[in-house]
């Protein structure tokens, strides 16, 4: 088994969210530069969408705790 398991996980775990973070901002400033007028909504479903996607690396962090004190 591997020594630090924990450490493994929450640097799997927070890669996928960190692409989808980035993704979803450069996007959303995209959008916002497009249509101005609209940047307001834009926002919105920006910020409900890093939330979800932060989520995963909440997840990710949960099970890197249990791996840490359970084993």
């Amino acid at each position: 088994m591997i020594e630090n398991s924990a450490a493994l996980v929450m640097g799997i775990g927070t890669i996928g969210p960190a692409l989808a973070i980035g993704a979803i901002g450069a996007a959303s400033v995209m959008a916002m530069a497009r249509n101005p007028e609209n940047s307001e909504r834009i926002q919105l479903a920006m910020i409900i969408a890093i939330a979800f996607a932060e989520a995963i690396a909440i997840y990710a962090l949960v099970v890197a705790l249990i791996i840490k004190f359970v084993n």
